[in-house]
């Protein structure tokens, strides 16, 4: 085995023990229910931003080195192209449910 295959090999255990670190905490949160419903939700939120980070580092191998840069703005790209398509959605569906609900 290579060293280039020993950093690599450790890269992934890295981010495999920050995922499953990331993932018990909210469930744990979850489970013993130590919190209040929105500090629970706040601590959800957060741990799932940080996931995402984890998942684009570790497993994508995707940093702000200038090679990589094209991938990290591929990425961001799709996820905005996403979010406006998610978003615009549920605001189409909420007004016209508010619609339907004027009407007699």
């Amino acid at each position: 085995m290579t060293d280039e295959e020993k950093r690599e090999r450790q890269s992934y255990r890295t981010g495999l023990a920050a995922s499953i670190l990331l993932t018990a905490v909210p469930f744990a949160l979850v489970a013993i229910g130590a919190a209040g419903r929105d500090a629970t939700l706040a601590v959800i939120a957060l741990f799932a931003l940080i996931q995402v980070v984890v998942q684009v580092r570790w497993f994508l191998h995707i940093d702000l080195s200038r090679q990589k840069r094209e991938d990290l703005q591929l990425i961001l790209f799709s996820t905005l192209l996403l979010i406006l398509m998610a978003g615009g959605t549920v605001w189409v569906l909420a007004d016209l449910g508010r619609r339907m609900t004027l009407l007699p």
